[in-house]
């Protein structure tokens, strides 16, 4: 490995999440109101240092001598300093013990918080170069040694040099003393590491700014990790995504944008340039023309359960896949259809908007129990079937209809055709998909076969019901009550108007597509649709995605992942394996899983390749996207 990079690493900021003196003075000097000017003037301090606006040691010294340390308090430091780590340094602990010959961490840090941390990461102490305390008999500290060239300005270009390294030495750091390296001569290249703090005046004089490890790794062609780093990968969320998920992708160290709202398709196709990963709710409309100028995008989250908003065909044929969260806002929709039920059954809101108005009308005339009822569920997916369960629980009878093969739960039965279940049913409520098939299916028909006086809810898609024909049926009478959460045309935000020919309707409760939203179902579907993400772009995996064939795996582990996503054409296969043969790639596991449109390689191959080698993959007819994982 003559001739490869020397890694010199700084400490603090860098390979953890903290300054160490400062952590200490949050430690020592707890929670007294007294001590916060204390605290501030230490951090100051700190800033100062780093910054390079003033000299290293002299702050150094000065900051200890306003700290009353004792052993111990190091000693809880050095404890809870791995937990600590920098996300991109957990990620990448593999690539530290297997370089730790050419490792070697160098701060003006303090050795006895530095240990463990470089114990975790496989680096051995004659390689950890820092300042050492001194203390007293009673265990307090008195300073530190002066002899030590890092306790003082310019000391790391010293400790280096005396070293003697022959091979190139890259210096990765937060801080002044970190780009001192550089300025000194005593590095060929720096790297303003910005994870944790950003210093414009450390940047400025770096060679690049990275944010992330990763980075470091790709541009350095280190540990033959070829896939592209996570901070440089952008992923937009739009229509105020669930901060749960937004952090979520950020922990896991991508770059994350948030849009408030949704966008139309010309500002879409505007926002999308040089974005990996799409995230969007029910209101923006991903189509075939915003996915031709979508130029690097690798995924599509929906968060929440429809993908009609999407052209899932096109996504699959870009090589994208579509994945949604169709479960998790299953017991919200439920528990308002259940409400909403009863709320109909007595005439809730008539009667409330009559108080409102200053009448009294007391009376048990049209107010009926749900015991007792049928209960007509058209759709019996996730949410009919949970919906069947809580019913019968409540003394509802229930009978169902769906086009797909359905387990029945409990008690309920099921209808085989859609005209007995209207005839049967003292309440309908709709759980079907967004399918175009089923525009209007819902219609005048469907109503006057229903029993006279039913109820009627919608909490699927807008689309489904025949608006006209429901406020027709209203009028006459078939239907006494409805409550209707979906609309064929929806207003985009909040400060649009709303306009319906069910408006001023007698027992029709109107609400704004609100059937999944909770806190606790927004909170659920923004963790899922995320996790489906993470899954995608740190494993390859596929599960869930409604465009593409399903892979569940496993993390990479020692070895490196190539996924190539093709149409679904006779000879794919062969000629991929042709390529990995050419390129002297061994295999040490592969799958294939297809659908009708398309065609998924997962190949596991052994470290240490050229990547010049994959160029073959790429060009392997009917590719439409491929990419690297280590």
């Amino acid at each position: 490995m003559s001739g490869s990079p020397i890694l010199i690493f700084d400490f603090d900021s860098t390979l953890v999440q903290f300054e160490t003196l400062d952590a200490l003075a949050d430690m020592v000097l707890g929670g007294d109101p007294s001590s916060t000017a204390l605290r501030a003037q230490i951090a100051e301090l700190t800033d100062q240092a780093m910054a390079g606006e003033i000299e290293f040691g002299d702050a150094l010294r000065r900051r200890l001598a306003l700290l009353p340390l004792q052993r111990e308090h190091i000693e809880a430091l050095a404890d809870r300093a791995v937990s600590a780590l920098t996300p991109s340094v957990k990620r990448n602990v593999e690539f530290f013990e297997t370089h730790a010959d050419r490792i070697f961490i160098i701060s003006g840090g303090f050795r006895e918080v530095i240990a463990p941390v470089a114990r975790y990461l496989g680096i051995a102490p004659e390689r950890v170069l820092a300042n050492d305390f001194r203390y007293d008999d009673e265990g307090r500290v008195i300073g530190l040694d002066d002899a030590n060239p890092l306790s003082r300005e310019n000391g790391k270009p010293k400790a280096i040099a005396a070293l003697g390294l022959t091979d190139p030495v890259v210096m990765v750091g937060d801080g002044w003393n970190d780009a001192e390296v550089k300025l000194a001569g005593a590095a060929e290249r720096f790297y303003a590491f910005t994870e944790v703090v950003r210093r414009e005046r450390v940047v400025d004089v770096a060679d690049a700014e990275a944010a992330s490890l990763d980075e470091i790794l790709y541009a350095e062609g280190l540990s033959g990790r070829w896939s592209f780093p996570r901070s440089r990968i952008r992923i937009l969320l739009l229509e105020n995504t669930h901060p749960v998920g937004v952090e979520r992708l950020k922990e896991a160290g991508y770059s994350v944008e948030t849009v408030k709202g949704a966008l139309d398709e010309d500002d879409l196709i505007e926002k999308i340039k040089g974005v990996h990963v799409l995230g969007i709710r029910s209101k923006t409309n991903v189509t075939a023309r915003v996915l031709e100028h979508a130029d690097r995008l690798m995924a599509i989250a929906a968060f929440c359960i429809g993908t009609n908003q999407i052209d899932l065909t096109a996504a699959a044929d870009h090589g994208v896949p579509v994945f949604n969260a169709p479960y998790s806002n299953t017991r919200s929709v439920v528990e308002l259809a259940i409400g909403l039920t009863i709320t109909l059954m007595r005439d809730v809101v008539d009667k409330s908007a009559a108080m409102h108005e200053g009448q009294w009308n007391k009376s048990a005339d049209g107010s009926r129990e749900l015991r007792g009822k049928t209960l007509g569920i058209v759709g019996y997916g996730a949410i009919g079937s949970q919906l069947s369960v809580l019913a019968e629980a409540m003394g509802m009878r229930v009978v169902f209809h769906d086009l797909a093969e359905r387990l029945a739960l409990g008690n309920a039965r099921r209808m085989r055709s859609l005209d007995d279940l209207l005839a049967e049913s003292d309440v309908i409520s709709l759980h079907v998909d967004g399918r175009r098939e089923n525009t209007n299916i819902f219609g005048a028909a469907e109503f006057s076969k229903m029993k006279p006086g039913v109820l009627f809810l919608n909490l699927s898609r807008g689309h489904v019901v025949d608006i006209g024909a429901l406020s027709q049926a209203m009028g006459s009478g078939r239907v006494a009550g409805a409550a209707v959460d979906v609309f064929p045309e929806e207003p985009r935000t909040n400060q649009d108007p709303f306009d319906s020919a069910l408006r001023g309707l007698k027992n029709m409760i109107l609400t704004p597509h609100i059937g999944g939203s909770t806190e606790e179902a927004q909170e659920a579907i923004a963790e899922f649709a995320a996790e489906r993400l993470l899954g995608y772009l740190n494993r390859g995996d596929t599960t869930f995605a409604v465009n593409l064939p399903n892979v569940q795996l496993a993390e990479v582990s020692g070895a490196h992942r190539l996924l190539h996503i093709h149409r679904n054409q006779p000879g794919v296969m062969a000629e991929l394996n042709r390529e990995l043969t050419a390129a002297g790639l061994n295999i040490v596991g592969q799958h294939l899983k297809t659908d009708e449109r398309t065609g998924y390689v997962i190949t596991d191959v052994d470290k240490g390749y050229d990547p010049d080698a994959l160029k073959g993959l790429k060009t392997v007819p009917g590719t439409l996207r491929f990419r690297t994982i280590q």
